[in-house]
């Protein structure tokens, strides 16, 4: 597979969403912004969004969904920006809603069941229009929190924490079936999966393990947002390596896609009349990549 830079001058962008128009709504954390990047390369600012604006997905109502992980500090070196920890003016994460026409916005939870978000970070919807999401956490040279995956309603009237806890779990997804909920950690370069009983409601799991685990990578490769393949593979974007392990679910072989020149690959989607489009953060860089992959991606339950 060969990648086409579609733009770079990005600060720091997560969370891509393929749309029908050809373009793709993503955030900047960095600018903490919600954008557009169209076709030609052109970067259109959504809305301002304050915080640190991190995963991004459709809702079924067609307005954007922004999980806000409330801010980092930053550093750059050697031309690769990354964050580094926890900015003083920091309250809590929340999760927003975006008009993608107007760029208006709300937050529909800053807290759930009196515990404050602390850093929300990925986000998929389910069939029936709710949607899961993992709060990774925020961390000082002191602590880290603990980290959970959520579920919530997009009417704001109901949230609830589905399994924690965690350690800096990132990226989320759903099997093709809709049965099954994969998460995979940050810090442990772990993916696990936790079987469905209903909506936002997980099988028991055994005292001893927190899910049924898919992979571990080795050496000190950590672990980002996901996607999920037709054939129901999960594509991790892979920090410190730098590009997508496809992890699959029967205990096969994790394979490798490299994105060169950027250990901070942070996400992946799919689009196109084949699900074969791919777009790629290279988030270190500020760059957009456009690849065709060698399988289909899962159509997502609500896009536009």
């Amino acid at each position: 597979m060969s990648l086409t830079k579609i733009c770079n001058g990005l600060e720091f962008p997560e969370g891509p969403v393929a749309m029908e128009d050809g373009s793709v709504i993503l955030v900047e954390i960095k600018r903490q912004t919600l954008s557009r990047v169209h076709a030609d390369g052109q970067i259109d600012v959504i809305a301002e969004l304050g915080g640190g604006p991190n995963g991004a997905a459709v809702g079924p109502d067609g307005m954007i969904y922004v999980c806000n992980n409330g801010g980092f500090v930053w550093t750059d070196k050697g031309g690769i920006t990354r964050p580094v920890g926890t900015p003083e003016d920091y309250v809590s994460g929340s999760i927003q809603r975006v008009d993608p026409t107007t760029g208006a916005f709300e937050t529909l939870y800053d807290s759930c069941d009196g515990q404050p978000l602390r850093g929300p970070n990925d986000i998929v919807f389910d069939a029936q229009g709710g949607f899961y999401f993992t709060d990774l956490g925020k961390s000082t040279p002191e602590y880290v929190h603990h980290g959970a995956f959520y579920y919530a309603a997009v009417d704001g009237s109901q949230i609830r924490r589905v399994f924690a806890p965690m350690i800096t779990p990132n990226g989320i997804g759903l099997s093709p079936d809709g049965k099954t909920v994969h998460v995979a950690e940050t810090r442990t370069g772990r993916v696990w999966s936790y079987e469905l009983t209903g909506p936002g409601e997980i099988a028991p799991q055994p005292y001893n393990m927190p899910g049924k685990l898919l992979a571990t990578l080795p050496e000190y490769q950590l672990l980002d947002s996901l996607a999920v393949q037709a054939d129901g593979q999960i594509c991790v974007a892979t920090l410190m390596r730098g590009g997508i392990s496809v992890v699959p679910t029967d205990g096969g072989a994790v394979t490798f896609f490299e994105v060169p020149g950027d250990p901070y690959v942070t996400n992946i989607c799919f689009g196109g009349e084949d699900m074969r489009d791919a777009w790629i953060t290279a988030s270190g860089t500020g760059c957009l990549y456009h690849t065709r992959w060698d399988s289909a991606g899962l159509r997502l339950n609500f896009n536009a």
